[in-house]
Order: structure tokens, then C-alpha cells, then sequence
């Protein structure tokens, strides 16, 4: 079919018409772990780079590559890779362009898990984030020196709500050679990063695009509009003999195949040495939950808007936080970046401190308790205790955690529903 710009198109038919065996409608599920090859010389030429396919499922699966094809094409980007979870694509988008002795610079607005990756786990492997606060972009640029290699940031960041600037922070790193790396979990569909000057988008596709809460799963897009080659000091791992490959020079390497230097080296390096594919029965079924993802979004952000007006001024509330109630230069980064709504997430900040969450989040009926966003069903949770709990005080507050603070995934029910467990667990 012809192709199409349209998410709610894409979401259907990117990178799939129907199984050329049998003519199965429905993407098949490829539930093995090995493919055969037509010779000796098809094997050699696939490990050689000389052509793309199937070697091995750890590596690539035609599940998965659907999947892959499709978030490419909604995000606007060249190509993707699916992993095993939300965490291992935060921490591939990194090591890909990262080796021991170099920084990268990232936002204090991150969730917890991403924190914790960042600031002690990375660490240990000889690579140093540097966080900053996003208010001012120019902190980035105060953080850079000769080895920074990507800035790093979510686009509606979980629990602080404030929208990123993403192209203020990209323009200052372009000139230097410095791609930025988006997480764009809380906001698929409503805010597309490429399009403001992002080079790397990622997913934990665990949230809103499975959207059911039943497969956890990551996702990296390349943009394919960083040019790596013309920064060979400041990208070095891209532009330099890579022993793990035969010597490939990946801007090099990849010149017949299109602008795939940065996705093509995680894929055969890092995915390949360290493991973490994402599983395809995984693929298959965020594949079903992304056709969905675009209604979804739709009822998600009108839902939560609604829910903002009505919690806000309440007697029990000391703050609301949601874009759609902030002003300011905050407000105008989020109207610049998403478009079609404000996403789903929603902080509230207890009057009565950590005791008065706790108790909220005990009386909730309908809402769920769980550590997860993005499924269709409302979720709370109280992430003092809980996905920040790891951070020192400090650094919670830094991320925009306090004793108080609920956080809020509105789903997909009926609106009066959410709004009448919202009134009895604060009444």
C-alpha cells in the first residue's frame, strides 16, 4: 500500500501487509530462535554486513522487526531496536556512544530507575552522568567539556510533569557534535522528539504503547539525522576501528545501507555481546496494543484534563501538577512539544505529608496500586516509598519527589467513574 504519514494509519500497517506463505492478516508470531540460511555464502554475507536478515532471535526476529518498522515510521525516524525492557534501552541508548573514561549530560527530571542506572550503575562501568536542571538549557552546555557524548532527558518527565526543551538543548548540542537522546515513554503519538531536533528516541514500550499491562519491553529509534561522520573527535566509538566487529568503521560500514550507523553498531555489538532482547512473543503482543495506541491517547488526555479541573482547588489538595495547569515558560514548552494533549500522568501533592498519600492510596477502589503508567486501566502510586525510593532525599526532590506527592496514571474508563474513587479516597 501506498505509505502513509498518519500515526493512526501506521500504527495498522507499517512494515507488514499480510504473511507472504499463507496471506495471515495478522502479524505472525515467530517463536524460534534460529533461522536457516540458503548457503554458506548467505551465512557469510548476513555476519558480514554484506545484507540484512535473520541470524538468530537474540539478535533480530521478524516479529520483532514489525514492531520495529512500525515505531520507526510513527516516530519519523530510519530504523529501531527492540529490547527487553525500558531499562536496557536507557542503558544502550548510552553505552552505545559511551566507554569508560566518558560523560554524558542529563536531566534531574528522570524517573527513579533511570536515576539510579545513571548515577551509580554507569558509574561503576567508568561512565559519569552529569545531571542538570532543564529550566535553563544552557546548564547543558555548562556541563559539556571534550568528552561528552550525548545529552540525555524524557520528554514528559515522570514524576516532575514539566516538559523538556527539547530543541533549546538540541541546538546547543548539534554544533557540538552532541546528539540528544529522548525518552519519550509518557508522551507516544502527542509529541514526536525528531521534529524538534532529537537523534534518538526511546521507549519503554512496557507503558502506553502495549497500553495492557501484560509485556514489558523497550524500544530505540534512530532519527538518521545526527551526522556522526562529520564529528569523528567527538563521536569516536561511531568513526573509529571497532574491535568487537572486524575493525568496522560504522559511518563507514553502513554508507550502502542507509544512515543506520548508531542502531546497526548497538544491534550487532552490544545487543549481541550483552543479551537483552526483547522476548517476541513480547513483540507480538505490543504489536496488537500499538494498533490501539492512538485512540487511547485520545481518551487518556481528555480523561486527565478533565480530572486536572476537577482536583484542582480541592480541600484536600495542596497541588495539582498536570501542563494543562502550569504557566509560565513551563506551560509554553509543553503547547511547543505536545500536540493532541497533555499525556496521562498527573501528580497531587497530599495535604498531610506521606501519611495522608498513604492513606489516599489505601481507599482507592477503582484505581490500581501498582509500580507501572501507561495502562488503560487508572493507576496510583506513592513514589517516595516507592520508585524513588532508592534516591537520598536530595535527589528526590530534585526529581520533583515529595512526601505528599501521589502520582496518577488516568486511564481509559469512563470519566465519572475515575473522578467518583478520586472523591471518596479524599473525602
Amino acid at each position: 500500500m501506498t505509505a502513509s504519514k498518519h500515526p493512526e494509519t501506521q500504527v495498522l500497517h507499517a512494515g507488514y501487509r499480510s504473511d507472504p506463505a499463507t496471506g495471515a492478516v495478522a502479524v505472525p508470531l515467530y517463536q524460534t530462535t534460529s533461522f536457516q540460511f540458503n548457503s554458506a555464502e548467505h551465512a557469510a554475507n548476513l555476519f558480514g554486513l554484506k545484507e540484512l536478515g535473520n541470524i538468530y532471535t537474540r539478535i533480530m526476529n521478524p516479529t520483532n522487526d514489525v514492531l520495529e518498522q512500525r515505531i520507526a515510521a510513527i516516530e519519523g525516524g530510519v530504523a529501531a531496536l527492540s529490547l527487553g525492557s525500558g531499562q536496557a534501552a536507557s542503558a544502550f541508548a548510552i553505552q552505545n556512544i559511551c566507554k569508560a573514561g566518558d560523560n554524558f549530560v542529563a536531566s534531574t527530571d528522570l524517573y527513579g530507575g533511570s536515576w539510579n542506572l545513571f548515577a551509580n550503575t554507569l558509574k561503576d562501568m567508568g561512565i559519569e552522568c552529569r545531571f542538570v536542571d532543564p529550566s535553563d538549557p544552557q546548564n547543558f552546555a555548562r556541563a559539556t567539556d571534550s568528552k561528552t557524548r550525548a545529552y540525555y532527558a524524557e520528554t514528559l518527565p515522570n514524576p516532575k510533569l514539566e516538559v523538556f526543551p527539547i530543541k533549546e538543548v538540541a541546538d546547543i548540542g548539534r554544533p557540538l557534535g552532541i546528539p540528544l537522546i529522548m525518552d519519550n515513554t509518557a508522551a507516544p503519538i502527542i509529541c514526536k522528539p525528531l521534529e524538534h531536533g532529537a537523534a534518538i528516541v526511546m521507549y519503554s514500550t512496557t507503558k502506553f504503547i502495549t497500553g495492557n499491562g501484560t509485556s514489558i519491553g523497550g524500544m530505540i529509534v534512530d532519527g538518521g539525522n545526527f551526522d556522526w561522520e562529520a564529528h569523528k573527535e567527538r563521536q569516536p566509538h561511531l568513526n573509529t576501528p571497532d574491535p568487537s566487529y572486524h575493525g568496522a568503521v560504522w559511518t563507514e560500514a553502513v554508507k550502502p545501507l542507509g544512515p543506520i550507523a548508531y542502531i546497526l553498531k548497538m544491534r550487532v555489538t552490544l545487543l549481541r555481546d550483552l543479551g537483552a532482547p526483547m522476548a517476541p512473543f513480547n513483540a507480538f503482543m505490543a504489536i496488537h496494543g500499538l494498533e490501539t495506541v492512538t485512540l487511547r491517547m485520545e481518551r487518556h488526555c481528555e480523561n486527565a484534563i478533565k480530572v486536572a479541573d476537577r482536583l484542582n482547588g480541592h480541600p484536600a489538595i495542596e497541588k495539582v501538577i498536570f501542563p494543562s495547569l502550569m504557566s509560565g515558560e513551563a506551560r509554553r514548552r509543553a503547547d511547543a512539544n505536545l500536540k493532541g494533549g497533555y499525556g496521562s500522568l498527573m501528580g497531587i501533592v497530599l495535604k498531610g505529608g506521606a501519611e495522608a498519600g498513604a492513606s489516599f492510596i489505601d481507599k482507592l477502589q477503582m484505581f490500581y496500586h501498582v509500580a507501572n503508567i501507561g495502562d488503560a486501566r487508572s493507576l496510583a502510586i506513592h513514589p517516595a516509598t516507592t520508585t524513588h525510593s532508592q534516591l537520598s532525599a536530595e535527589e528526590q526532590a530534585a526529581t520533583g519527589v515529595t512526601p505528599g506527592y501521589v502520582r496518577l496514571s488516568i486511564g481509559i474508563e469512563h470519566i465519572d467513574d475515575i473522578i467518583a474513587d478520586l472523591e471518596q479516597a479524599l473525602s
